[in-house]
């Protein structure tokens, strides 16, 4: 299992939003790749790293900071926000990222979504974000009324394999994630999935940890990080023991 240190942009620098919600935001870095070398230096091996400018617009916004964090941090990263056309996914990628999180497009445009799969099979994640069961879109500002599971099945059935789950209503929580939610997940995913969803302790990754879900295979933390409330080498050597 890998620690996937979460970086937020937003109108150039480092963020965390709380539940999702843009008027409810937290600057931790005025320049992302900060926080990108601070998670590096404690130890990160990958980066999480996600545009919500591009999100809400439908078009990235920040591949120059997803540039300079590839260049400069030495660690694959992966990243979302904003990639709905297959240019776009390729410019992602052009700027360093290692693997693309698709997000909005991925459900409501079917031939982009297979042809991002033709392309780049290997190197692409399905973000499911999920409030009170059912999914949301555009940078979680859209509630629709799918539920996660149809999703997830329905994405596998046109040849998803990697996937990004999210609770939308424990994000920046710090209260813990739902591990029969967790558990649930896994028993509906037939490939790999990560969970991103109020993590506050080291405590609440080693609940996770505890699951032995063979296809969890990483956990975002974000927050927690920023808060000092453990690092990201402490934070590694708990999901290691998975």
């Amino acid at each position: 299992m890998i620690l996937y240190p979460a970086i937020d942009i937003r109108d150039g620098k480092a963020v965390r939003l709380r539940q999702g919600d843009f008027a409810d935001e937290t600057v931790y870095d005025a320049d992302p790749l900060d926080a990108a070398k601070r998670w590096v230096d404690q130890g990160a091996r990958y980066l999480h790293v996600i545009d919500l400018d591009g999100a809400r617009a439908g078009k990235p916004a920040n591949l120059h900071h997803v540039e300079r964090i590839a260049r400069e941090a030495g660690v694959p990263i992966q990243v979302g926000g904003g990639l709905r056309t297959l240019p776009d996914v390729r410019d992602a990628l052009r700027a360093g990222a290692t693997r693309v999180i698709l997000g909005t497009a991925a459900y409501t445009d079917i031939d982009f979504l297979d042809d991002v799969l033709h392309a780049f099979e290997n190197r692409v994640l399905v973000s499911v974000d999920v409030r009170d069961g059912r999914l949301a879109a555009a940078g979680w500002t859209e509630q629709t009324q799918m539920l996660a599971d149809s999703v997830i099945l329905r994405l596998q059935q046109r040849g998803v394999r990697a996937f990004v789950y999210s609770n939308i209503e424990r994000d920046g929580m710090l209260e813990g994630p739902d591990l029969d939610e967790a558990r649930h997940v896994a028993e509906t995913v037939r490939g790999r999935f990560i969970y991103s969803g109020g993590i506050g302790s080291l405590e609440h990754l080693e609940a996770l940890v505890a699951l032995r879900q063979v296809n969890l295979t990483g956990v975002i933390v974000g927050k927690a990080l920023y808060e000092g409330r453990f690092t990201v080498a402490e934070a590694q050597a708990v999901v290691d023991r998975a």
